[in-house]
């Protein structure tokens, strides 16, 4: 099997709840919380091992919240490796409000790092034997918009492949600047690096302009309620959205992407990691607060749509 690095560069304690009525001043009263270890690279981490798969996360920890954050992550199938900084791990909160089945998310930038605290981590990446390295989420606080461009430098040096997913300008760098093998970024995140608005029929097209600057192989756009696209070289593919009911957004592309990238691993064809993809999302959607993807509901929904066509 393909052996899987996922990175967090800026993990997370992920807390949500439900509140009847969100409101300014008052306090707002809920209950049902839930706690789970977050962060894009970590959510990719947990979905690959819910699905069955194996991957190492190596992350940046800190403070109280990093404790937690490596005591949590120690009950789950996944081989973590944390790597201190100073600063304390942030924590992300996210409200449903039942009266209007709105959801309300509260994510803070994360702590100060410097460049000596990454370097282990980078070291640590060199000397890996992993074919494929999933860097998802956000830069903290201290690193330059071009740390994902030093990461595929030595993705590439490695003969490994890359996929990306974040957003800003550490997604503009890497797309300009990097050869990487699979990018995920959100509709949003593609028109915010473009400067522009697009049409879902402009999407793919555009996709694939840069996927044959050499910027990337694949460039998977996901468009929420509207689908994905999927642009290679020669080829567009556009998948319609699967129709689940909406518990939470939160860590469907995370989910996306492990569900990409497992099956891959597993040999699959790029198409069918797609629609693999796809499917791992929209069970993310499913599932309340940032509980993330049950096993059983994302074959149920793959197999589902493959008897659709």
């Amino acid at each position: 099997m393909t052996k899987i690095l996922c990175l967090a560069l800026n993990p997370a304690i992920d807390i949500s709840s439900d509140a009847e009525v969100v409101r300014h001043t008052h306090k707002t009263r809920t209950h049902n919380q839930q706690q789970f270890p977050g962060g894009g690279g970590v959510n990719v981490a947990r979905v690959i091992a819910t699905l069955g798969g194996t991957c190492e996360l190596m992350f940046l920890s800190g403070g109280a919240t990093g404790e937690l954050l490596e005591a949590m992550l120690k009950r789950l199938p996944i081989a973590g490796r944390p790597f201190p900084i100073q600063d304390p791990v942030r924590v992300a909160y996210a409200v449903h409000e039942t009266s209007t089945n709105l959801e309300y998310r509260f994510v803070p930038e994360g702590p100060l790092v410097t460049a000596s605290e990454l370097a282990p981590l980078f070291e640590a990446i060199t000397a890996s034997d992993a074919e494929v390295v999933v860097a998802s989420g956000s830069l903290p606080r201290g690193l330059p918009d071009d740390t994902y461009v030093q990461l595929a430098e030595i993705v590439a040096s490695k003969g490994a492949r890359l996929v990306l997913d974040t957003s800003g300008l550490p997604l503009s760098e890497a797309l300009s600047r990097s050869q990487m093998y699979l990018v995920k970024p959100s509709l949003g995140e593609f028109e915010a690096f473009l400067g522009r608005k697009l049409t879902h029929n402009e999407v793919g097209p555009a996709a694939q302009d840069y996927v044959r600057t050499g910027a990337a192989q694949y460039i998977a756009v996901t468009l929420g309620g509207d689908g994905a696209v999927l642009a290679a070289a020669d080829r567009i593919i556009r998948l319609p959205a699967i129709d689940v009911p909406v518990n939470s957004a939160t860590g469907a592309g995370d989910s996306f992407v492990a569900g990409m990238v497992w099956a891959l691993a597993e040999g699959w064809d790029v198409e069918q990691a797609f629609r693999f993809g796809q499917a791992a999302g929209a069970a993310t959607v499913m599932t309340a607060g940032t509980e993330l993807c049950r096993r059983g509901d994302v074959f149920d929904l793959f197999e589902r749509e493959a008897r659709r066509g």
